[in-house]
């Protein structure tokens, strides 16, 4: 994604709005990093339990899955881009992927308790793992154990 992309102003603008707003409330040092991660995290879990409005809700996973990107990017490197399947994403240096918004949007639908969906354990995959590129070295050892 180029960087005079509108996509990609509004993604910072809307990662820039979490800063802003969610900062005060969290009663944390407020950024791009783990613990405020865990905080949003719970957000989301407070959030799905009382709206009902699906709007709202993906308006917060619009806002919110900007925030995570850009927290996997300030954490892992790589960069917003789109992908073949024509969704956004976090594109890494070593060709591997993360779709923010696509978690955001099942953590909404499923929740953490019930249908383990959870931004933080995919923020730790992404940074430790995928952007790692460990997902090579499994998709080629499950590729080599592979029946022919």
């Amino acid at each position: 994604m180029l960087e005079d992309d509108p996509r990609l102003a509004m993604i910072r603008g809307n990662a820039a709005l979490v800063l802003e707003e969610l900062g005060p409330i969290a009663g944390i040092a407020f950024d791009y990093g783990p613990q405020s991660i865990a905080w949003v995290d719970g957000y989301i879990e407070r959030q799905r339990l009382r709206m009902d409005d699906p709007d709202a809700v993906a308006n917060l996973v619009s806002v919110l899955g900007s925030y995570l990107g850009e927290a996997v990017i300030a954490a892992a490197g790589g960069s917003w881009d789109v992908h073949e399947r024509d969704e956004i994403g976090v594109r890494f240096d070593n060709g591997d992927w993360c779709f923010p918004f696509s978690k955001v949007a099942k953590q909404f639908a499923c929740g953490t308790a019930e249908g383990g969906e959870s931004i933080l354990s995919f923020y730790n995959v992404s940074i430790a793992f995928i952007a790692g590129g460990q997902l090579a070295g499994v998709q080629a050892a499950n590729d080599a154990e592979a029946p022919q």
